[in-house]
C-alpha cells in the first residue's frame, strides 16, 4: 500500500476538484493508488470527469522538422524553462529532428547517429551540453510519420521559433489535392489536435483497457440513479457515444467551425488521415508542485537561512 501523504492527497484534490477529506478517504480506500482513487471519487459522483493528459511537468522544447511526404516530431526535457530560450539548447533540439527525420524514432538510434559537424554522435552531443549549461538534460519520445502519396503536415501552438515550442503535431493526410492543399488542411486538423487532444483516430483505435474503465465508471454512476438493468445499459451506451466524440479524431466537432464533425470535413476536402501525432511538453512526467528552484539552488550552495 503506497504511502498517503499530503502531497498525494492535494494531487488527487488538484485532478479532480473533490474535497480533501473526500481525497484522503478515497486514498485509503484504494490502498494510496491515485488513478483507482480518481475512479472511486468519480464512481460516488464527488468528481468531474478524469482528465486524460498529464499536466505540464519538465521543461524544454518539441522540436517538429518536415520533408516531402515525411516529418519528425521529439521532445527534449531540462530541468528550467530558462533552458528552452537558449540558442545552443534550441539548436540542439532541431537538429535531434534532423536526426530522428533520417534515423526514425527509436531513441537508442537517435543517440548512436552521428551529431552534424562535431564529429560527436547524438548523446556525446547531449552530454556536451549538459557540461556546458549545467543542467540534466534528456531526449524523452520521438515520432516520425511518413505516407507514401500525400503530405505530413506539422503544427507548433505558440511557437517560440519555426518548429520549436510546447505543443507540437503531426498530420499524416493523404488524397488527391495538390500538396500544398494537402498540408493546408493538415495544417487546420493540426490546430484542432492540438485544442481537442484526441486519444485515437478512429473508434476501433480507442484502447480496450480506457474504454472498459470508462464504461465501468458509467455504468456505476448509472446504477445510481436507481433504474432497471436494461434502461442502465441504454444509458451507458449513450454515454459511451459521447465519450467516442471527446476522444476519438474523426468523431470529435471541428473546432473551426464548431458544428461540423472532423470526419465529416475530410470527406468533403477527398482526404483520409493516415495518422497523427500530438506532444505536449513534459506531460506525464511527475515533478514535485510548488517547488522553488531558486530556493532549490540556494539550499544546494549552502545559502538558505
Amino acid at each position: 500500500m503506497a504511502e498517503i501523504t499530503a502531497s498525494l492527497v492535494k494531487e488527487l484534490r488538484d485532478k479532480t476538484g473533490a474535497g480533501m477529506m473526500d481525497c484522503k478517504r478515497a486514498l485509503s480506500e484504494n490502498g494510496g493508488e491515485l488513478e483507482a482513487a480518481v475512479d472511486w471519487l468519480r464512481k460516488k459522483g464527488l468528481a468531474a470527469a478524469a482528465k486524460r493528459s498529464g499536466r505540464v511537468a519538465a521543461e524544454g522544447l518539441i522540436g517538429v522538422l518536415s520533408a516531402p511526404a515525411k516529418a519528425a516530431m521529439v521532445e527534449v526535457n531540462a530541468e528550467t524553462d530558462f533552458v528552452a530560450r537558449n540558442e545552443t539548447f534550441q539548436s540542439f533540439v532541431m537538429h535531434v529532428a534532423q536526426v530522428a527525420l533520417h534515423v526514425g524514432e527509436n531513441l537508442e538510434a537517435i543517440a548512436a547517429a552521428p551529431y552534424p559537424g562535431t564529429g560527436r554522435s547524438v548523446g556525446e552531443e547531449l552530454t556536451h551540453l549538459v557540461a556546458t549549461i549545467g543542467e540534466h538534460m534528456a531526449i524523452r519520445r520521438a515520432r516520425v510519420l511518413s505516407v507514401p502519396h500525400g503530405a505530413v503536415a506539422t503544427y507548433v501552438h505558440s511557437a517560440l521559433k519555426p518548429g520549436l515550442g510546447k505543443i507540437g503535431v503531426l498530420v499524416a493526410i493523404e488524397g488527391n489535392s495538390e500538396i500544398a492543399s494537402l498540408e493546408t488542411l493538415g495544417r487546420q486538423v493540426g490546430m484542432h489536435i492540438a485544442a481537442a487532444r484526441p486519444e485515437a483516430l478512429e473508434i476501433d483505435a480507442v484502447d480496450p483497457a480506457a474504454l472498459a474503465r470508462e464504461r465501468s465508471v458509467l455504468a456505476e454512476q448509472a446504477r445510481a440513479s436507481g433504474k432497471p438493468e436494461a434502461i442502465i445499459e441504454k444509458m451507458v451506451e449513450g454515454r459511451i457515444r459521447k465519450y467516442y466524440e471527446e476522444v476519438v479524431l474523426l468523431e470529435q466537432i471541428w473546432v473551426h467551425d464548431g458544428e461540423s464533425r472532423v470526419r465529416a470535413v475530410l470527406q468533403k476536402a477527398g482526404a483520409k488521415l493516415a495518422g497523427f501525432a500530438r506532444f505536449q511538453l513534459g506531460e506525464g512526467i511527475d515533478k514535485v508542485a510548488g517547488g522553488d528552484f531558486a530556493a532549490e539552488v540556494a539550499a544546494a550552495a549552502g545559502l538558505a537561512g
